[in-house]
């Protein structure tokens, strides 16, 4: 007799991540992976072990929270605001892609 294995809906989703293309057709990390991880990290709670999967996915969902309350409540600031955090977003990517690179952390 089988044993029936049963599965939260995370250890589902983390056997059913999508795939980076960019890794599988040049076998290196590209500067987005880790966002999927991370986000399912954050959804279960584990803050920490989210930064450390990728160290932008706070920053992006708090912007899109934002974004959101904006498009409702138009802040007189609230584009250029938008604009800053989103530059400095990508200066986290950038910065986590180098250091990636740096300590050879691109291939798994």
């Amino acid at each position: 007799m089988l044993k029936e294995q049963k599965f939260s809906f995370f250890e589902w989703l983390n056997h059913h991540l999508l795939t980076c293309p960019f890794k599988s057709q040049f076998g290196i990390d590209c500067p987005g992976c880790g966002f999927q991880r991370s986000a399912v990290a954050l959804i279960k709670g584990n803050f920490i072990e989210s930064l450390k999967l990728y160290p932008a996915t706070i920053p992006l969902v708090l912007l899109l929270l934002f974004t959101i309350i904006h498009l409702k409540i138009d802040f007189k600031f609230g584009a250029q605001l938008i604009k800053i955090v989103f530059i400095g977003i990508a200066v986290i990517i950038l910065i986590n892609y180098i250091y990636k690179i740096y300590n050879h952390q691109l291939i798994n």
